[in-house]
């Protein structure tokens, strides 16, 4: 044990001497340093065996090491490893196939990056070149990753980094339940979020749009899930101002909400562009961007992505969708995410801190507010809950505007032994720190 705690010092050290420092780990001064993973489990260098219900932020989404995929994954690299778009590989073409099949409405044609950053900026690219138009909007509490125009359209200050930002791309009220304006029912919120988005059209841009563009539900916001009514009431009002309807899948997809592949499908729109990365190739690096036939002729000139279509990510990618096929894993996402939400809903019963329960199927959120019950955001207590659930033996998340949002993401094809499992550690944690 001394030994493997010298290691874990010594890289951390390493870590300190050659990592940008904003690259901060969780667990603050004591973080895991991860020796290896398999299935529902990952090990750190002490030895220590902990419960994944995080996946790397839902991105490996069929457990760890997963035999399958790995396998296809060594298949190809033995096979051809890189090409670029500049040349055309078979695997790329069949999963942009699988991709058309799988999406709802007319979406088509796809274009492979390396990530949902990647993917995002696409998408905007591709809607102001179809549209003609350059404003986009977009939600408060959004997030759409870090590269600059993906920022632009982050509506969390935290994460908007180096002040240089697009001015064209506007951010209209979310509509977030639990912190909605005291009075407000659900019903009043949505008629609320949909005024706030008239009177920006109508004021701080000329009526005509690119986009909007939104996540179903809203992963680094603290799984912040959209009414019933909202896609439906906003897209008449996209469309009369000229813009497309962009939905961000790179959490919600690929079977995380249940019973769906697409998490927009719970909502019964279909979007002009959606964009997916994480959880499609279970850890590879993955972006995807797929739009409707005349969104994606409208992108006229040179272009291409050095990683995009890499046969090896393609082939994970493949393996990964044809494992959540066969297993009808957004069936059972559907199935463990009732018995999951089941148990936390019991959990908020006993402890009065957990202001709200949220999410769907395999998706869920825990917002922590004040011992007394008032909504006083309680990032203390939501950090102390991460690592008591650590001391447990449980990986879970955090995120949220303010810090104080639990988010739970077990593997989509968790056993229902281990969702009873980590949530009873997760019970043990909440007793630990109230």
């Amino acid at each position: 044990m001394i030994e493997t705690e010298s290691r874990s010092r010594d890289v951390l050290r390493r870590h300190r001497e050659v990592i940008f420092p904003a690259v901060t780990p969780y667990y603050g001064e004591h973080p895991i340093v991860v020796e290896r993973a398999k299935d529902q489990y990952l090990w750190d260098v002490e030895g220590r065996r902990y419960l994944d219900f995080f996946g790397g932020v839902l991105t490996v989404s069929l457990g760890h090491c997963n035999d399958e995929i790995s396998a296809a994954t060594v298949a190809q690299l033995e096979r051809a490893q890189h090409t670029s778009t500049l040349y055309v590989n078979e695997v790329m073409v069949r999963l942009a196939e699988q991709v058309a099949a799988i999406t709802p409405g007319r979406l088509q044609h796809s274009f492979f990056t390396s990530s949902g950053s990647e993917a995002n900026e696409m998408a905007l690219l591709a809607a102001r070149m179809y549209t003609g138009h350059r404003d986009v909007i977009t939600l408060r509490h959004a997030y759409a990753g870090r590269t600059a125009s993906a920022m632009s359209l982050t509506g969390h200050g935290t994460w908007r980094l180096g002040g240089v930002f697009d001015g064209t791309i506007k951010h209209v009220r979310n509509p977030y339940a639990y912190r909605a304006p005291a009075g407000l029912d659900p019903e009043g919120l949505l008629e609320l979020c949909v005024q706030d988005l008239e009177e920006t059209l109508a004021t701080v841009t000329d009526g005509r749009i690119a986009a909007f563009m939104a996540e179903p539900i809203q992963g680094v916001g603290g799984f912040i899930v959209a009414p019933q009514d909202y896609f439906r009431r906003v897209l008449p009002l996209v469309r009369e101002a000229g813009g497309v309807l962009i939905i961000d899948e790179v959490q919600t997809g690929w079977g995380r909400t249940g019973r769906h592949w697409c998490g927009i499908e719970h909502w019964g729109v279909e979007p002009d562009i959606m964009t997916f990365a994480k959880g499609m190739a279970n850890g590879a690096p993955i972006g995807c961007t797929v739009a409707t036939p005349e969104v994606a002729e409208a992108v006229k000139g040179l272009t291409f992505a050095t990683f995009g279509g890499n046969p090896v990510t393609m082939a994970t990618a493949l393996a990964t969708l044809a494992y959540i096929e066969r297993h009808d894993l957004p069936a059972h996402a559907e199935r463990m995410g009732a018995l999951l939400f089941e148990r936390l809903t019991a959990l908020q019963r006993q402890h009065a801190w957990i202001g709200d329960v949220r999410g769907m199927g395999l998706m869920a959120g825990l917002e922590l507010v004040a011992a007394d019950g008032r909504k006083t955001p309680d990032p203390e207590r939501t950090n102390a809950l991460l690592g008591a659930a650590r001391e447990r033996g449980l990986l879970i998340g955090k995120g949220g505007l303010y810090g104080n949002v639990i988010r739970i993401a077990p593997h989509l094809n968790v056993h229902p032994d281990d969702l009873a499992h980590g949530c009873g550690l997760l019970e043990q944690a909440a007793a630990d720190v109230a």
